[in-house]
């Protein structure tokens, strides 16, 4: 089944790949706002940038605050950032935050609270079909909860290099019993390190681990090109060893999303928890979608639909260098940064 899906579904994510050649997708963007006193309120707004311009959305605050907007920005090296102090005549939370031409993206808005000095933070995500929200003065474990299971999930589901990863992954181990063993230990070795990391226990520079998590799906593309079953490798012989070796670092790779999203400080594991269970939801359901249409072009082969070369080793090999080849491009790119 893994032979039929090989060439026409990693053939568009090849395609979709190099024509963007970006591992992730558009970082969201980041409002803070912070209060000082007297109804006195620092804000902190940061923007992603589109074609080496400022995405077109701007934080606006409630009516009562002055100014609503920031007064300008800068670009900061990765997004365009600002700041202000905002005077608002009522209380902050009875009027509505809003992102401005955030209907029109495809991106999301992180917003972190303080309701007031020595109080926990509050975390909210705004969508493009949600741009407004009030700011809740307290926020409750199930807001928690709800809120960072779908930014772990929204950040496997753009985190194409490491759906890639475990697409190889897929491709890469028959049998199905040794492929859950494999999936079930990068899940766990990330899972360690997400945790350790945005706990503040362990600490790697970000740029180093998106280079060698890019490094590490090349490692899987070759693995591919050249499987021998006469001559097993160890990536053949113990999938799971593997796997759990490269997620640990995919977990570093979660953990720096994570840091920059931040952790309500009052319900950390909680938030942990969630963006963990966000993060196995989408690649499960990824997963889930590789059997599915593996199974509907199996069946169209059956009408020979598709050519028996494809279907085979062709395809196969035809996945690997596409892989392959996405993800060199990604290391080299990840590697430069490290001189800029």
């Amino acid at each position: 089944m893994k032979k039929v899906i090989a060439s026409v579904f990693a053939g568009f994510i090849g395609f979709l790949l190099a024509s963007s050649c970006y591992g992730h997708a558009l970082e969201p963007g980041y409002l803070e706002i912070i209060p000082i006193e007297n109804e006195q309120w620092q804000v902190a707004w940061r923007k992603p940038q589109v074609n080496g311009k400022a995405m077109e959305i701007d934080a606006v605050l409630p009516e009562s605050c002055t100014p609503r907007r920031a007064p300008s920005s800068r670009f900061d090296g990765r997004a365009y950032v600002s700041g202000w102090i905002a005077n608002c005549t009522k209380k902050i939370w009875d009027g509505e935050v809003f992102i401005e031409g955030l209907n029109r993206t495809a991106t999301d808005v992180l917003v972190r609270f303080i309701p007031g000095s020595g109080q926990a933070a509050v975390s909210l995500r705004l969508t493009p079909s949600y741009p407004s929200a009030r700011l809740p003065p307290v926020q409750t474990a199930w807001t928690i909860l709800t809120s960072y299971i779908a930014l772990g999930f929204d950040h496997i589901l753009g985190g194409i290099d490491h759906l890639l990863f475990v697409f190889a992954l897929f491709l890469l181990v028959p049998n199905r019993r040794n492929l859950i063993w494999a999936i079930t230990a990068f899940t766990v070795s990330h899972s360690i390190t997400l945790a350790l990391a945005a706990l503040g226990w362990l600490s790697v520079p970000t740029p180093p681990v998106e280079a060698v998590i890019a490094l590490s799906i090349v490692f899987l593309a070759v693995e591919i090109v050249t499987k021998n079953n006469a001559q097993q490798t160890l990536m053949q012989r113990s999938p799971w060893l593997v796997a759990f070796a490269f997620g640990l670092l995919h977990g570093l790779g979660f953990a720096s999303a994570l840091q920059k999203i931040g952790l309500p400080q009052n319900e950390i594991p909680l938030a942990l928890l969630a963006f963990n269970l966000g993060i196995e939801s989408g690649q499960l359901i990824f997963v889930a979608c590789l059997l599915v249409i593996a199974y509907l072009i199996q069946k169209l082969h059956s009408l020979r639909a598709f050519p028996e070369a494809i279907m085979g080793q062709t395809g196969n090999l035809l996945a690997g260098y596409m892989i392959g080849g996405v993800a060199a491009y990604w290391t080299i790119e990840r590697v430069t940064t490290f001189f800029i």
